[in-house]
């Protein structure tokens, strides 16, 4: 194969991903928004182009990309520390249904809140992914972030068991970050990694053997 014939980047799942049932968690950095924000975008619209519902996709932001780790951990931890009360809630749940089952059966009215809105799924969240940009400096400062960003995020998959998307661009300069969030200065813009990371995000959430 020719280089020429090589075309760089992830290959199409084997399997159709079905992220309706997913609640997932996306944490970014507010240090470079104009790079960073296209990226969430990107994300979030291949999240929901794979049926993750808008309102199961949260958006939390921390000031760089060192805090990213630090609290994608915590609020995942978050997520599944409050899922320990679900059980409680889905008898609750389950008695006010026979309730008004049973008042339906009867001819009488029930009144309460319509269940035409749009309801965020309960339980802990099925995928992170961490989004900032690391531009190299004239110092040490970008070796020392990325290394520890890197192994900071792998952590949090590893010790919550919550598959955690790295999506941290670390660039030479800022053209490089641009092209890589598709907002490249030149005639072609580009490729939004963002739209990768959702995607992996989905797939990761459904592995299973």
């Amino acid at each position: 194969m020719s280089s020429s014939d090589f075309h760089k980047g992830v290959k199409e799942a084997s399997r159709g991903l079905d992220g309706s049932g997913l609640k997932i968690l996306i944490v970014h950095t507010r240090w470079n928004s104009e790079i960073v924000d296209p990226l969430v975008k990107g994300a979030q619209q291949a999240l929901e182009a794979h049926g993750v519902q808008r309102q199961n996709i949260v958006i939390r932001d921390v000031p760089g990309a060192y805090e990213l780790p630090g609290a994608a951990q915590r609020l995942v931890r978050q997520s599944q520390q409050q899922s320990t009360n679900l059980v409680s809630n889905v008898v609750d749940d389950l008695m006010t249904a026979a309730g008004e089952l049973s008042a339906s059966v009867r001819g009488t009215a029930v009144t309460g809140e319509s269940s035409g809105g749009a309801v965020m799924k309960q339980g802990p969240f099925d995928a992170a992914i961490c989004i900032g940009v690391l531009i190299k400096g004239s110092t040490m400062h970008f070796e020392y972030i990325a290394d520890a960003v890197s192994h900071g995020i792998m952590r949090v998959g590893l010790d919550t068991a919550v598959p955690t998307v790295f999506g941290v661009l670390t660039c030479l300069n800022e053209e490089q970050a641009m092209v890589r969030a598709g907002i490249g200065r030149g005639d072609d813009k580009g490729h939004n990694h963002g739209t990768d990371w959702g995607t992996a995000a989905v797939e990761m959430a459904l592995l299973e053997l």
